[in-house]
């Protein structure tokens, strides 16, 4: 019988007091493999999301207009973002929003928190824009480059904030922008831009990246990358049938192959076996309200053909009619 994650982590995560630490030692691993929290250590370069990176650093070069990058919910639009930050650490002056909920006036005092730059609370929009134009003016002439300003969970901006960063993008000496804006956010961000009231914003943007999920080979490459930056230097600790079934179950997601993955690999602990299997995936997934059952997918299945049956065979009565 399949040890149960809720049992592995009553039983044993409170003798360890580390519960983040609970399976390291056992899969002979220094570090949680399949952590959710973005940390650019385990960044992994897949196809889309080594595109949408060179792209942002493409854009950084020429220094025009907006950037959007968009993905699904847990794609790694948040890591990607971090380790952008990363590569232009020293060379640029940046600020990250990481929640951009905000009406236009917050906003602006966010960034300006973000630049550390002096303001007092009364401060007027012309006012405060005016001290973000002098200190961009003064970062241009020292790093001979446009600051960059990266707002995460940007689907969620509000209208007029987004008529705020169009303002804020208008800071500009004769020849080159002073900042550059990159948006991060999920398809409900193309739909915001659509809103006539910022079709000027929308025409701004030079680039946009789409973020995309993994394959069957993507999900064991991405697992082997997470697996060797833990420490682990070992056979494969997951089977062929367990990465196929973390594929099926996850849908190619990254933030669910790491939920799951984390599940399997404590159930695999609980058991005593250093070896992940395909009954250990499918356990994680019977746990994970999000993952992708095959019961479910099977049923699924079944509906669908019914439904092209029951259309087939109207279609049938009407032409004959």
């Amino acid at each position: 019988m399949i040890t149960s994650v809720f049992e592995v982590y009553e039983g044993r995560a409170a003798a360890e007091r580390q519960p983040e630490l609970l399976y390291a030692s056992h899969f002979a691993l220094h570090s949680p493999p399949f952590n959710i929290t973005p940390d650019t250590r385990f960044f992994f370069s897949h196809e889309s999301l080594q595109v949408a990176l060179n792209t942002l650093m493409i854009a950084m070069r020429t220094g025009e207009g907006f950037t959007k990058v968009v993905g699904e919910v847990g794609t790694g639009k948040t890591l990607l973002c971090r380790q952008f930050l990363s590569l232009l650490e020293g060379d640029h002056v940046t600020a990250y929003v990481p929640n951009p909920y905000l009406e236009p006036m917050t906003l602006l005092f966010a960034i300006a928190d973000e630049f550390g730059i002096a303001y007092t609370r009364d401060s007027t929009q012309h006012q405060l824009l005016k001290s973000l134009n002098e200190f961009l003016l003064k970062s241009y002439k020292r790093q001979h480059c446009a600051a960059v300003i990266c707002l995460d969970e940007a689907h969620a901006i509000p209208i007029e904030t987004l008529e705020a960063l169009r303002l804020l993008s208008n800071l500009e000496t004769e020849r080159h922008k002073l900042v550059q804006i990159v948006l991060f956010g999920q398809p409900e961000l193309d739909e915001r831009l659509n809103n006539p009231s910022v079709r000027q914003l929308k025409q701004r943007i030079s680039f946009t990246c789409r973020l995309g999920k993994l394959d069957k080979l993507g999900v064991a490459a991405y697992v082997k990358h997470r697996m060797t930056v833990a420490g682990y230097a070992g056979p494969p600790v997951f089977s062929v049938d367990a990465l196929r079934l973390l594929h099926r179950g996850s849908a190619g997601t990254p933030r669910l192959v790491n939920i799951l993955g984390h599940k399997a690999m404590l159930s695999a602990y609980g058991e005593g076996t250093r070896r992940v299997l395909a009954k250990h995936v499918q356990a994680a997934i019977e746990d994970t309200e999000s993952a992708i059952n095959s019961t479910t997918q099977r049923r699924l299945k079944y509906v669908s053909m019914a439904l092209g049956a029951l259309l087939a065979s109207a279609t049938a009565v009407l032409l004959s009619t």
